[in-house]
C-alpha cells in the first residue's frame, strides 16, 4: 500500500510541531494531526501562559532555525532561589541559589510566552510544507508489518509508516496501542498566571516551598512575572474563583513584597496535577513522545524541556534509520529511543515526585532534613553546578544532536 507520509503525528501542541520540522529538516514527509484549530493560540494578546526552557531547548530551537527570533522575545534566566515559605509570611530563608554566571553558559535558563513559541512553530510549520491537519483528531489506528493507517474523526485516512503519540496524558495513540500507564492524583490543582509589579525581577526565578504546594515566580520581560502556585484541590477551587482582587488579596501575603505592588495581567488558568508514565513509549509502529510518555508535576519547570529531549532523541533515531535504509517503523528501531529516553525521563518525574511530597508539608523533622539537604547541595560548589547543568538539560549522555544545537 501507497504512503501518504512517512510520519504521522497525532498531537499538534508544541511537541508534536518540533518533532515534524525536525523530521521535515532531515528529509521525511510529514503529517500533524491537531485538535485545535490552527490559530487557536497564535493571537497577538498577552494571556500569561509562558515556559521556563532549559538552555538545551532553546539549543534545539536554534537548530530548528527558531531561535534567532525567538531570543527577542525571550527573557533570560540568570538565577534560581529556592526557599521554605508560609502563607502570610513569604518566602523563608534562602536554601538554594543556582547562578548562571558559575557555568560557561552564563544562563539557567530562559522564559518565553506560549503565544510567541507557538506561532513559531506554526509558521515554520506551513513554509517547511508540513502538513498541518488543524480541527481534527485520530480516531482509530491499524498496525499491518509495513505501515499504520489511521481515521480521523471526519471520516479521511491516512497512512504512514510510524505513527506519533503527541497527545498528551490521555493519549489516544498509547491506549488504542494497548500502552498502559501508572501514576496518581498530588492533590493538588495549579493556578497559573501572569503578575505586573513595580520592581525590576533582575531575571530571577524564585521557587517558595509552602505546605500546601510549591509556589513558582517566574521572570518574563519587563517587570512581569508568571506564577505557577500549587496548592491542595479544595484550596484552588476557591482561590480559582475569587474576583480578580480577592485573587491577590490572597496571593500577596505568600508572594511576599520584593518586587513591591503586584498586579494580574492576562488570563488565569488552572489545571489539576498528577504524575502519569506510560509503561512503554513504543509499541509497534508507534511511539510516544512528551506527556504522552510522560506527565509529571511542573515543580521545576521541566515538562516541556522533558518532551523536547523526547522530540531531539525520536527525531534523530527515524532520521538516522532513514538514511540507512532501515523501516523506520521497526520495533527493534523504537525500542532505541525508548531505552535512550525512558530511565531520563521516568529519572526525573520520580525526582519531581520526591521533592514535592518531601517540601509540600509542615513536618519539622521533613523541615530539618530538607534543609541540611539542599543546604549541601548549595553550599559545595562542584555539586550545584552538576545541579544546574542537569537542570539546563545539559548532562545527557549521550546527547542527542539537536539538543547541542546542531541539524540533523
Amino acid at each position: 500500500m501507497a504512503f501518504d507520509h512517512d510520519i504521522i503525528i497525532a498531537g499538534g501542541g508544541l511537541n508534536g510541531p518540533a518533532l515534524a520540522l525536525a523530521l521535515a529538516g532531515a528529509g521525511l514527509s510529514v503529517a500533524v494531526v491537531d485538535a485545535r484549530p490552527a490559530d487557536d493560540r497564535a493571537g497577538d494578546d498577552f494571556d500569561g501562559r509562558a515556559y521556563a526552557l532549559a538552555l538545551a531547548s532553546s539549543r534545539l530551537f536554534g537548530a530548528l532555525g527558531l531561535w534567532r527570533d525567538l531570543a527577542a522575545q525571550a527573557q533570560p534566566i540568570r538565577q534560581v532561589k529556592a526557599s521554605q515559605g508560609h502563607p502570610g509570611e513569604g518566602a523563608g530563608p534562602l536554601f538554594l541559589h543556582f547562578d548562571g554566571a558559575e557555568i560557561e553558559e552564563g544562563l539557567v535558563g530562559h522564559m518565553l510566552e506560549d503565544r510567541f513559541l507557538y506561532r513559531a512553530l506554526l509558521t515554520a510549520m506551513r513554509d517547511h510544507g508540513i502538513t498541518h491537519l488543524p480541527g481534527a483528531a485520530v480516531i482509530t489506528q491499524e498496525v499491518d508489518p509495513a505501515g499504520v493507517s489511521v481515521e480521523l474523526a471526519d471520516g479521511r485516512r491516512l497512512r504512514g509508516r510510524v505513527l506519533i503519540g503527541a497527545d498528551g496524558r490521555g493519549s489516544g495513540v498509547a491506549h488504542r496501542a494497548g500502552i498502559t500507564r501508572r501514576g496518581h492524583d498530588y492533590g493538588q490543582t495549579a493556578l497559573v498566571a501572569a503578575l505586573d509589579h513595580d520592581k525590576p525581577h533582575h531575571g530571577i526565578a524564585h521557587q517558595y516551598f509552602m505546605p500546601g504546594g510549591p509556589l513558582a515566580i517566574l521572570p518574563l520581560p519587563g517587570n512581569r512575572s508568571s506564577i505557577v502556585w500549587s496548592e491542595p484541590h479544595a484550596t484552588a477551587q476557591t482561590v480559582k474563583a475569587l474576583p480578580d482582587d480577592a485573587f491577590i488579596d490572597v496571593l500577596r501575603p505568600r508572594f511576599g513584597d520584593f518586587l513591591g505592588n503586584i498586579y494580574l495581567t492576562g488570563q488565569r488558568f488552572s489545571y489539576p496535577l498528577s504524575l502519569s508514565l506510560a509503561d512503554r513509549y513504543a509499541a509497534p509502529r508507534v511511539a510516544l513522545v512528551g506527556d504522552a510518555a510522560h506527565g509529571v508535576h511542573p515543580i521545576a519547570g521541566q515538562g516541556l524541556n522533558l518532551g523536547l529531549r523526547d522530540v531531539a532523541a525520536l527525531a534523530e533515531v527515524l532520521a538516522d534509520t532513514a538514511r540507512r535504509g532501515e523501516d523506520m517503523g521497526a520495533t527493534a528501531v523504537l525500542e532505541r529511543y525508548e531505552q535512550w529516553r525512558r530511565f531520563d525521563a521516568t529519572a526525573l518525574a520520580l525526582g519531581m515526585d520526591a521533592v514535592n511530597r518531601l517540601f509540600s508539608n509542615d513536618n519539622p523533622i521533613l523541615a530539618v532534613a530538607r534543609g541540611l539537604g539542599m543546604g549541601a547541595v548549595s553550599r559545595i560548589p562542584p555539586l550545584r553546578r552538576a545541579f544546574m547543568r542537569q537542570a539546563a538539560g545539559l548532562s545527557l549522555k549521550p546527547m542527542p544532536r539537536l539538543l547541542t544545537g546542531q541539524a540533523l
